[in-house]
């Protein structure tokens, strides 16, 4: 699976972005997919994963609430809905695919095996 992300910018704290990502492959729907970042001088984390059937989520404690990913399997599309955006939630925000079709819930960086070029996110307080 082929991953590219984009819908990054600059927002003031408090504020909404929508990231996108494509994905191309035709496997795409058997695939759990997620989001992780990395911000300058830190590891990359986990943000949320989703299903390949779209029915089950997940998130860290730190996006929780604020967050939502959803997916759209008719059009190989991922997205990440992010509210209430704080300046710690700068990074390079990367779509990723689990490590192989079919594996269930992920929420670990390490459970995903490809990702694409990420999207800047800056929010600023």
């Amino acid at each position: 699976v082929q991953l590219q992300a984009s819908g990054g910018g600059l927002v003031q704290a408090g504020g909404s972005l929508r990231l996108s990502c494509a994905a191309s492959g035709r496997t795409f729907n058997t695939y759990t997919m997620g989001w992780l970042r990395q911000a300058p001088g830190k590891e990359r984390e986990f943000v949320s994963s989703i299903t390949w059937g779209g029915t089950t989520s997940r998130y860290p404690d730190s996006v929780k609430g604020r967050f939502t990913i959803s997916r759209d399997n008719a059009k190989n599309m991922v997205y990440l809905e992010m509210s209430s955006l704080k300046p710690e939630d700068t990074a390079i925000y990367y779509c990723a695919a689990a490590k192989g079709p079919t594996i269930g819930v992920v929420t670990a960086v390490s459970d995903f095996g490809s990702w694409g070029q990420g999207t800047q996110v800056t929010v600023s307080s």
